[in-house]
């Protein structure tokens, strides 16, 4: 089936939303602490699983934890313990 037209685009809800005015480092902050309790999730809802299931949600644990790392390194270089 063709459409001839795109599809509008859509207008975010406000339910969800950042506060403009929050700062990169807290944004970042905050972004590690959700990133680390999904890992957590993950990794504890994986010991439910067998097989190719339990391959699955330890592969989606492994990307959280790379992303939580590279979180991590952002912070690091905004604020360098020296």
């Amino acid at each position: 089936m063709f459409k001839p037209t795109p599809n509008p685009p859509r207008k975010p809800s406000p339910m969800f939303s950042i506060a403009p005015d929050i700062n990169n480092e807290t944004l970042l902050a905050h972004a590690c602490e959700s990133l680390a309790s999904a890992s957590v999730m993950t990794n504890d809802f994986a010991t439910f699983l067998e097989g190719p299931h339990r391959n699955t949600a330890l592969a989606i644990a492994q990307i959280i934890m790379l992303a939580e790392l590279a979180v991590n390194r952002v912070l690091d270089n905004l604020d360098p313990q020296q």
